[in-house]
């Protein structure tokens, strides 16, 4: 069984490449304090608005999140990225140059206790993104892949980014209920998974399911940025403000007779 060390730090949706100016040099800020406090990072998809690695060139907007993550690797910090829907055509530079652990689809194991699945949650709405699924079958098909790599890198670019901006800027339409509904329906017919995170809607979220286990969204980076922390006693949502501790919004106990209470 795959096991993340704790306590593990997890977020997502950052979009790097179409944020505020401010939005890397925050992430490299919140990237510098991790190691001080966590053992794990996971990046649950769309790290960047557009990743692709050609055989001898990648993006160069970013040299400093990379060497931040780099950095992280370094220090002992183990890095885990789920890839998203903007980022899903990366993997050998990511994992041999910068040290980061790759996943192209759901991750499954264990967080200090916690049976645990992460999925950057594209495609999971089972009417709304029907036609989404049929368009990620071509997008991420082999042929496909090779196909844009005889693209000029600056022209593909140019062209993923500009095709991209109806999924970035915004949480998602219906604020995140449709994937919330995906998430108490995977609990249920799975008791045994006490811990399920989901991205994508940019819509932060930490709750309890009925059955006792816990549903959980790092959100956006975009706007408010939020991230989880998972050990052994608890899993929290945390805002980010730029000082080591940041800020509590919420926490879940393990046991739901002893939940946390709101600072």
């Amino acid at each position: 069984m795959r096991v993340l060390a704790s306590p593990c730090y997890i977020i997502g949706d950052t979009h790097l490449g179409v944020g505020p100016p401010d939005l890397e040099p925050r992430l490299v800020a919140f990237l510098r304090e991790v190691p001080k406090h966590a053992r794990t990072l996971v990046i649950n998809g769309d790290l960047f608005d557009f990743w692709f690695e050609w055989r001898t060139v990648i993006p160069r907007d970013h040299f400093r999140t990379l060497a931040a993550l780099a950095g992280l690797r370094d220090a002992g910090v183990d890095v885990l990225m789920v890839a998203g829907n903007h980022d899903c055509w990366g993997g050998d530079f990511l994992s041999r140059e910068i040290g980061v652990r790759y996943q192209l689809g759901a991750w499954e194991g264990t967080i200090a206790g916690w049976r645990t699945r992460i999925d950057h949650g594209d495609g999971l709405r089972p009417r709304e993104d029907r036609k989404y699924r049929a368009l990620r079958r071509v997008l991420r098909h082999p042929m496909s892949v090779r196909a844009f790599r005889w693209l000029h890198p600056a022209w593909g670019t140019r062209l993923a980014r500009g095709s991209s901006s109806a999924s970035r800027n915004y949480r998602a339409r219906d604020a995140g209920a449709g994937l919330r509904a995906v998430a108490h329906a995977t609990l249920e017919a799975h008791p045994g998974l006490d811990l399920l995170v989901f991205g994508h809607s940019h819509v932060p979220a930490l709750e309890r399911a009925p059955q006792g286990n816990v549903y959980a969204n790092a959100g956006s980076w975009l706007d408010a940025p939020t991230y989880l922390v998972v050990s052994a006693e608890h899993i929290e949502l945390r805002a980010w403000d730029d000082s080591a501790q940041s800020h509590r919004l919420d926490a879940i106990d393990r046991r739901p007779e002893k939940a946390l209470a709101h600072p």
